[in-house]
């Protein structure tokens, strides 16, 4: 099946939706998002806390302290000049959502409402600043249900549950992508003169994750196979507080609205860890500060889990602040959050890596930033690294707004600038071989069987804590899983709505993702934001003050680095 638009967008969530709009706003410009999943379902709808931007409307606010703060916290790996660009825009973008209809919280005069948030400071770090901009605790929904609304109104055309299986390039340029309708089984072919990538995380290559069924890495997959390289793969969040075992987030809302981190004894820990921002401190130190207690016998029961105490804040405060986040607890759990306190552990939850970007969202493909035509990425699948090392909550949803209207700004001029490069020979011809394989496959082996295993060794072998012997243990055990992957078994031999059949191709790009991180944490001899070496417990600036990227080549994962630009801010000890 063959489809020809001026740009197409893969991906629904707030950086795709954000891109279409802008887009779509191009006189004459046919637009189509490609997902799969109804668009409101997308993963930005579980964002729960805010967006963070500078307004000032309940204490003094200015770029500036946002962007010193997104600095620090990423620790000192975040490129400046994108930084920038993110803290100066976060502005004009939030009032951008709320002349569109996003239902704010608001102040008793009116103005939007804002929130302390881990790791946001005035002055340059004296204290916590209100600074996110919040929908009680469901802002990413109400992002999603108004960019959708918005999208519709400016005629874009939706493919819902079409999944990508690969980048078309030509004559270097991007001439558009082939992707599975699920219902029909049918092979498409996108023919356009842009595609921006918004694909979203990979954390289900973890066994505890904050993230949905459907973050299987895809877009960072495709583009990886294509020669592109992934930058910056080895740092991965966890968030502090996820429902135990489950991973269900709990948002930072709950401790930016007074909630508390204790021990076993009852010990509100962080004040040994951060005195001056205590439990909103940056996500990387909570979560290794929880761990730390764990291994030092002050879990809850002697066990792997902590209390988030709300029971302080009242009823009144949690069922209009925090409603999501107790309505999660009292179903998932059992527990009445007004007076019990909620078994709590960090869980995986954020990919600073991916598909790497510039500041205009266009996907370079090497250490000199050449930029691959027509192709343009944004939110948690690219890396223009304002994240550096660990990103600071609140600043994924300014990321998907900034850079997705960046995106879709920079692909329309684009489309009105160009003509359709022309097409493969046979367009979709890496994608029907990959589909007859795994349609074919008549091996023993499980997805299910090896996706255990490859989630439970990332998450004891490259989890929060790192070092040599465990890396190089996982190394192997890859080696392992994608031997195994060789011999799987596609037992659904039928061509509509076969999930079973997504689901084989979904893991082997988790395979693929798994490797970089793996690759690229063994190499980097230092710990750094979310990338914790045991073995290599201190920052190391003159070695390592560098962006890493991986390219996928026969011989197995190649690393190349690339200098982190500095603009204002000298990276420092990071002290909290």
């Amino acid at each position: 099946m063959y489809q020809r638009y001026d740009a197409v967008i893969v991906g629904a969530g707030g950086a795709g939706l954000k891109a279409a709009l802008h887009l779509a706003t191009q006189r004459q410009a046919r637009i189509a998002v490609i997902s799969k999943l109804y668009p409101v379902r997308s993963h930005t709808g579980a964002a729960q806390g805010g967006i963070g931007a500078a307004l000032g409307n309940m204490e003094e606010d200015h770029w500036e302290w946002h962007m010193f703060d997104t600095v620090k916290g990423g620790d000192y790996l975040a490129d400046q000049d994108a930084v920038e660009v993110l803290c100066r825009e976060a502005v004009e973008t939030v009032y951008e959502l709320e002349h569109w209809g996003l239902p704010f919280s608001r102040t008793p005069d009116g103005k939007i409402a804002q929130r302390p948030f881990g790791g946001h400071t005035r002055e340059f770090g004296k204290a916590p600043v209100r600074r996110s901009c919040y929908a009680a605790d469901r802002t990413g929904h109400m992002i999603l249900q108004t960019l959708y609304q918005q999208c519709i109104k400016h005629d874009v055309h939706f493919y819902n549950e079409f999944h990508l299986l690969d980048l078309l390039v030509e004559q270097g340029r991007c001439a558009g992508v082939a992707a599975l309708c699920l219902a029909t089984g049918e092979l498409y072919t996108f023919h356009s003169k842009a595609v921006v990538f918004a694909t979203g995380g990979c954390g289900k290559f973890y066994r505890v994750t904050s993230n949905a069924h459907a973050l299987t890495g895809d877009g960072m997959a495709v583009a990886l196979r294509r020669g592109i390289p992934l930058e910056d793969m080895e740092f991965f969040q966890f968030h502090p507080t996820g429902i135990y075992k489950m991973g269900i987030l709990l948002s930072e809302a709950a401790r930016g609205e007074g909630g508390i981190l204790r021990n076993r004894t009852g010990e509100r820990f962080m004040e040994r860890y951060a005195p001056t921002l205590l439990d909103l401190a940056p996500r990387d130190m909570v979560s290794r500060a929880m761990y730390r207690e764990i291994e030092q016998g002050r879990g809850i029961e002697g066990k792997n889990w902590l209390h988030l105490d709300v029971t302080h804040l009242g009823r009144e405060v949690l069922d209009k602040k925090l409603p999501d986040i107790t309505d999660f607890v009292r179903t998932y759990m059992g527990i009445e959050p007004a007076k019990e306190l909620i078994p709590v552990q960090p869980t995986a939850h954020y990919a600073m890596g991916g598909i790497p970007t510039d500041t205009e969202a266009r996907v370079i493909i090497d250490e000199k930033n050449t930029p691959l035509l027509g192709f343009y990425a944004a939110g948690e699948c690219a890396c223009v690294s304002v994240h550096g090392a660990n990103r600071l909550g609140t600043n994924s949803l300014v990321d998907i707004l900034v850079f997705g209207r960046r995106a879709g700004r920079n692909a329309a001029k684009f489309v009105r600038e160009n003509d359709w490069a022309p097409l493969p020979a046979k367009p979709d011809e890496r994608a029907e071989v990959l589909l007859a394989q795994l349609m074919n496959a008549s091996g023993k082996e499980r997805a299910a069987d090896i996706r255990d295993a490859l989630q439970d060794g990332m998450m004891d072998k490259a989890g929060v804590f790192r070092e040599a012997k465990g890396l190089a243990e996982m190394r192997e055990t890859l080696k392992g899983i994608r031997d195994r992957y060789q011999r799987i078994k596609v037992e659904d031999r039928s061509r509509k709505y076969n999930t079973e059949l997504v689901e084989v191709v979904e893991l082997g790009g988790m395979i693929d993702l798994a490797e970089t991180l793996v690759e690229s944490a063994l190499a980097r001899q230092e710990s750094r934001g979310a990338h914790s070496r045991e073995d290599f417990p201190k920052r190391d600036d003159p070695n390592w003050l560098k962006h890493t990227l991986a390219y996928q080549t026969p011989r197995g994962i190649e690393l190349r680095y690339k200098p982190v630009t500095i603009t204002k801010f000298e990276p420092k000890e990071r002290k909290y």
